[in-house]
């Protein structure tokens, strides 16, 4: 009998450990944003080590319109955002989040509330003035038919810099042989000056904090692809997310949204 109740005391014991690491209630009064921030100026750690950047300012603001407290938490690879919002760990996500078909099957966007470009990055003493230069012929109506020999296209893994650049050629992109994939857009910067590759395709305004970061290097003219940032949340989270449209009405119509933009992006 006293191993029984031994037994039966050890059981309830560790189904209360577990409890407190997994059943334990939400904290209601709490949002948490995830992020990965080596994206200046959406997200990045100024030089005292603390987030800055668009989308901490604007999550910041969403939070405070929701009678929120925000807790951030930076993850160390961007495909963890999408990952974790999807799983329900986080609340929702920032991070210079594209819309595309691919991410709707798995979270769900909120309204657009900014716009962005991909933009080709090269060394100054680069050749090419344009990425269409990339290619070695086109169709009769303007679809490429080849990639010169050597082309070699650094991304940030799992961006949409990632998705467009490896994908086919009649999208104009560079087939997933020709992409080199990175951790960061700065590592991939770092391997364009290492001669690694012949060019970085990422957004405009990381494009442009990396020229001015370091020397030897320019955009080429031209957008190579046109998009849409939005918030994600959990497929199954539409409170949150109707919640968070509004904000953003709200954040547009007051005009923090442009105040926040503008203070980032002269």
């Amino acid at each position: 009998m006293k191993r029984l109740i031994s037994a039966i005391l050890t059981a309830a014991m560790a189904f209360g450990s577990l409890c407190l690491d997994g059943c334990s209630a939400k904290d209601e009064n709490r949002l948490i944003m995830a992020t990965n921030a080596t994206f200046p100026p959406y997200e990045y750690k100024d030089e005292n080590g603390d987030l800055a950047g668009i989308d901490i300012e604007i999550g910041q603001a969403i939070a405070e319109k929701l009678g929120k407290e925000l807790e951030i938490k930076d993850l160390s690879k961007f495909d963890d955002v999408i990952d974790d919002v999807e799983s329900g760990k986080y609340d929702f996500g920032m991070a210079g989040l594209t819309v595309n078909e691919e991410r709707m099957t798995r979270v769900s966007f909120s309204n657009t509330y900014a716009k962005g470009i991909q933009v080709v990055i090269v060394k100054s003493d680069s050749d090419f003035s344009s990425f269409k230069e990339f290619y070695s012929g086109f169709d009769s109506e303007g679809i490429p038919l080849s990639i010169k020999e050597g082309i070699k296209i650094g991304v940030q893994k799992d961006t949409t810099g990632d998705s467009y650049s490896s994908n086919a050629l009649l999208n104009w992109g560079f087939g997933e042989e020709n992409v080199r994939r990175y951790d960061s857009g700065d590592d991939a910067v770092r391997a364009l000056l290492a001669d690694e590759v012949t060019a970085v395709i990422i957004d405009n305004e990381p494009a442009k904090s990396f020229v001015d970061s370091y020397e030897g290097l320019k955009i080429l003219d031209g957008a190579y692809a046109d998009e849409d940032y939005a918030i994600i949340v959990a497929k199954e989270n539409n409170e949150l997310l109707g919640k968070i449209n509004n904000a953003i009405a709200e954040l547009e119509k007051d005009g923090t949204l442009k105040k926040i933009v503008d203070k980032y992006i002269k």
